[in-house]
């Protein structure tokens, strides 16, 4: 056996368990919905979604919460590819709340943190009792001790002692009136796999995904670019800069990096060689705290 026919069996592995899960909660829960923002992750769970349930339209609607912080090129091809496949989204607006009252401003202008209460407005007043999330145990330490059906409490929050086990495949969805469950299909998946499938079915992507020509500034070692978030403070330089994004997530806090990789075969070889995962090299908001994440899901966070 060769090593290819070994890497593609390994695809088809995690395929089918994903499709399978899809199915389960289909199975099992009433209102299921797809976390979608148009990044890589949540595009492959929505494409295993659309192959789950082919010839049949998916049976689950789409929810953004949108920090108003967001890659054009990221807005742009997520509202192309909800209308391809004639599905609903619906949209939290983080700027509704700031507007309102509801959530303040940070003083180091990110959102990411600001997400939880419109994601948990949303689940309630849609009654959702599914949420499907692109996480996987690879990307960070608190996500690598996630079960694939994550139990959230009343208040939405994630108790590591309530989580249930999860052997031979059998997932357990029972939850109390109130509570809800998190749903993770590619939580066996790595970002090479994931880059290996994308290649594999010829999955479209945000086009910021590849080496691209961008105005970016230095801040804690992460390349930033320059948008409605704000911009370089007293000290930092723009340059422009041949760059692409392992992740897509608030602007304020992703960072871009050096990559001459222009198409989906240099952008593997690239993983390859990574030694630190997309949201270790990129993303700011982890970086606050060694237990940032953790700490922001017991809140009720992705």
């Amino acid at each position: 056996m060769t090593a290819t026919t070994t890497a593609l069996d390994a695809l088809d592995r995690l395929e089918s368990e994903a499709i399978h899960i899809f199915r389960e909660v289909a199975g099992e829960f009433d209102r299921p919905v797809i976390l979608f923002s148009g990044g890589k992750d949540s595009t492959l769970l929505l494409h295993l979604a659309v192959k789950a349930f082919w010839p049949a339209p998916v049976p689950f609607p789409l929810l953004h919460v949108d920090t108003g912080h967001n890659f054009d090129e990221v807005i742009e091809f997520r509202d192309r590819v909800v209308a391809r496949h004639g599905l609903r989204l619906e949209v939290a607006e983080v700027q509704d709340y700031i507007d309102d009252g509801r959530l303040a401003e940070r003083p180091d202008g990110t959102r990411n943190p600001l997400q939880t209460v419109p994601l948990l407005d949303a689940i309630t007043t849609h009654r959702f009792d599914a949420v499907f999330g692109g996480g996987r145990r690879d990307e960070e330490r608190a996500r690598a001790k996630e079960r694939i059906f994550s139990l959230r409490n009343s208040f939405g929050q994630w108790e590591p002692r309530r989580q249930r086990p999860e052997l031979w495949n059998l997932y357990n969805g029972r939850h109390r009136p109130g509570e809800h469950v998190r749903v993770f299909p590619l939580s066996n998946w790595t970002e090479l796999d994931v880059w290996h499938y994308i290649a594999r079915e010829g999955i479209e992507l945000p086009s910021i995904y590849y080496a691209h020509r961008r105005e970016v500034y230095l801040r804690d070692g992460m390349w930033l670019a320059e948008g409605p978030w704000g911009g370089p403070r007293d000290g930092e330089v723009k340059v422009e800069k041949t760059v692409r994004y392992r992740t897509v997530g608030d602007g304020s806090c992703t960072g871009a990096v050096e990559s001459d990789a222009a198409d989906i075969a240099t952008v593997i070889a690239e993983v390859a060689a990574s030694r630190l995962t997309e949201r270790g090299a990129t993303r700011a908001d982890d970086r606050m705290s060694e237990a940032a994440m953790e700490d922001r899901k017991r809140e009720g966070y992705f």
